[in-house]
Order: structure tokens, then sequence, then C-alpha cells
């Protein structure tokens, strides 16, 4: 079992940027896919990027490819998602989610097993 712990998200101005941490504790950080979602009010859950358990594989929503990075980095336990050129409706909660499975491609929200609070990101015009 993991627990997850979402840090990072504020206030920015339209084109500014902001690094998103998602913080995990217990065994073998490793052996999962995670994934970022966000939700609207309003609105359902969606995908924005997911990671594969070494790192190596990335996947993005269209939405935010070529302005969203993210990464890991299995020693600290930690999976980040850098937002840059932010725009209006980038404005959601973000939310980090683990599962088991290699395949990075998942989007489904409820194929991810574990779930942070989520962190509150707005984006002004």
């Amino acid at each position: 079992q993991v627990q997850l712990v979402e840090s990072g998200g504020g206030l920015v101005q339209a084109g500014g940027s902001l690094k998103l941490s998602c913080a995990a504790s217990g065994r073998a950080f490793s052996s999962y896919t995670v994934g970022w979602f966000r939700q609207a009010p309003g609105k359902e859950r969606e995908f924005v990027s997911a990671i594969s358990r070494s790192g190596g594989n990335t996947y993005y929503a269209e939405s935010v490819k070529d302005r969203f990075t993210i990464s890991r980095d299995n020693a600290k336990n930690t999976v980040y998602l850098q937002m840059n050129s932010l725009k209006p409706e980038d404005t959601a909660v973000y939310y980090c989610a683990a599962h088991r499975s290699f395949k990075v491609t998942t989007t489904d929200p409820y194929d991810y097993d574990y779930w942070g609070q989520g962190t509150q990101v707005t984006v002004s015009s």
C-alpha cells in the first residue's frame, strides 16, 4: 500500500509556471505507475499525465502536451509535474494517483488504486 500527498499548488497568472510534487510513503514506491489527474468544478476528473515505474516512459493528455513535464525521483519517493505556459482552463484540483500495472497509458481514474487529497491550481487571466 502507498500513501500519496500532493503539494505545490497555488495561484498563478496565465503564462506562468508551477511545479507540483507528489510525495509517497509506504513500501516499494518504484513498483507503482503514477499519474496526475485534475478536476475542475462541475467537470469530471480528467487524466493529465502518467509516468512508468522506472521513469523511462511518460504519457500526456493532448491538452497539456508540450507544456507539462512529469518526472520522478524514486530515491525520494516523489513524482513531479512541471507546468509551464499555464492557461485559465488549467484551473482545477490536481491529484496524483498510483497503480501497480506497468501500463503508462492508463487514463481511466477507476484503474488507479491509490489517491492523494489534491492540491488547488488557479490560473488567472
